[in-house]
């Protein structure tokens, strides 16, 4: 890697599945930094808003951590494979405030908006072999954890849903020891591969969006999820966010997703998705 490209982050690159008409990248119409756990919604999506707003033909987008987007935002770019993908998109999701303060604090935005919402569960192989029947079991020595890593938005969640299923000593059992045990084991895409490891039997349970295992399902896969309930899954705290860059390329078209994305067919397509829709709530005002 030369001087240029040290500078970036790396998106990894076997990620080509979150990297969207990457063709169009540097004179797309509209750019679009999307929360990776979106991924599943996005052809629905973007059809959709092409069929309200025709004239904006060519998008760009990326459903990556967006803790890593947040970071080619901050260093102007990314290095992927043998390019830099520019860090200037014209909108930003993230299920993460801390995020928007980031940008808000570093002149890149000015206010932001709640836009959908999630939850958390317990994906698990259909087998349960190793007989996963609550959140506890995570904390026995044989059970392996997919964990998200910190570049993701849910790592946070998670261990705040650690902390309230059995405090501290919950957290440092399956963030620390079991780490050092290697039954803990980090992700660096989570969306991408806790199913995977779930499936080849690598892990025997992940902590993931409830949306990810409707969307496993779906797809035939031999996964099932355990309900955490209401009083940990999170749905009370994770909100997604969105904002428009002040500099971005695209003003217009990007004031038009906008309006697009906290719009009733929008919010219809995500809860057809398992999210937990909306209602339109200005914030960072």
């Amino acid at each position: 890697m030369n001087d240029k490209t040290e500078r970036y982050p790396e998106i990894p690159s076997d990620r080509g599945d979150d990297i969207h008409n990457i063709e169009f990248a540097e004179d797309a119409d509209l750019v679009l930094f999307m929360a990776g756990n979106q991924f599943m919604v996005m052809d629905d999506l973007i059809l959709a808003f092409r069929d309200e707003y025709p004239e904006i033909k060519n998008i760009f987008y990326e459903t990556l951590p967006p803790g890593l987007e947040l970071r080619q935002i901050l260093a102007g770019g990314a290095s992927f494979r043998d390019r830099i993908i520019r860090g200037d998109p014209d909108i930003y999701t993230s299920v993460s405030e801390a995020s928007m303060f980031r940008l808000r604090d570093a002149g890149l935005i000015g206010s932001y908006d709640v836009y959908l919402h999630n939850r958390l569960v317990l994906m698990l192989p259909r087998e349960n072999r190793a007989g996963v029947k609550g959140i506890n079991d995570l904390l026995k020595g044989d059970v392996r954890i997919s964990q998200p890593g910190d570049m993701e938005d849910i790592a946070g969640y998670i261990v705040d849903m650690y902390r309230r299923a059995g405090g501290d000593a919950f957290v440092r059992r399956v963030m620390d020891e079991k780490r050092e045990e290697g039954t803990t084991l980090l992700t660096v895409v989570h969306h991408r591969e806790t199913p995977l490891r779930i499936l080849d039997g690598t892990a025997d349970a992940g902590p993931v969006w409830a949306t990810e295992v409707l969307n496993a399902e779906r797809a035939g896969l031999r996964i099932t999820s355990l309900e955490l309930g209401e009083t940990i899954d999170q749905r009370d705290r994770v909100n997604y966010f969105v904002t428009r860059l002040l500099n971005c390329r695209n003003r217009t078209n990007a004031e038009s997703f906008l309006s697009f994305i906290e719009s009733q067919r929008a919010q219809l397509i995500y809860k057809e998705y398992g999210f937990l829709p909306h209602f339109s709530c200005p914030c960072g005002k």
